[in-house]
């Protein structure tokens, strides 16, 4: 017999607290919201506007990084609970197509592989606003 009942909508309501205190005033200034979550992953929208905008009309890979790593982390706290201390020990991004600086928002999906005592490692995936791979990351966290 299978169980249909629903599983209960995830509280992102930390997810969105930690956006506002976490991190750090300049990573505010990226506007990401938080879209979907559940323990493990995290997807954010992440809006195109003209700060992040380079002189080739497409998004800059600063901002995707910048993105990509607040996403992971916003993903381990998902399944910690709560915030812990962590810092970026690597972070490999690989940048497969652009952004369109009139794309109006890209997607930033987060997914934990293993989250141990003292490390997390996790995959990134950043789509366009029709939903194309353009960035692919992968990280891993020293956890303090």
């Amino acid at each position: 017999m299978t169980d249909t009942t629903a599983a209960p909508a995830f509280d992102t309501a930390f997810l969105d607290d930690a956006l506002a205190n976490v991190f750090a005033d300049w990573v505010k200034l990226l506007e990401l919201r938080v879209i979907a979550a559940s323990p493990g992953e995290v997807v954010l929208g992440l809006p195109v506007t003209p700060r992040h905008v380079h002189a080739g009309g497409v998004m800059c890979g600063q901002t995707l990084m910048a993105a990509a790593d607040t996403a992971m982390v916003l993903a381990v706290m998902t399944r910690l609970g709560a915030f812990r201390p962590m810092t970026t020990v690597q972070l490999q991004t690989t940048f497969l197509r652009p952004v369109p600086g009139n794309a109006g928002e890209a997607r930033v999906t987060a997914t934990v592989l293993r989250l141990g005592r003292t490390m997390a490692f996790g995959d990134i995936r950043i789509t366009t606003g029709d939903g194309v791979l353009a960035a692919h990351a992968t990280t891993s966290y020293a956890l303090l």
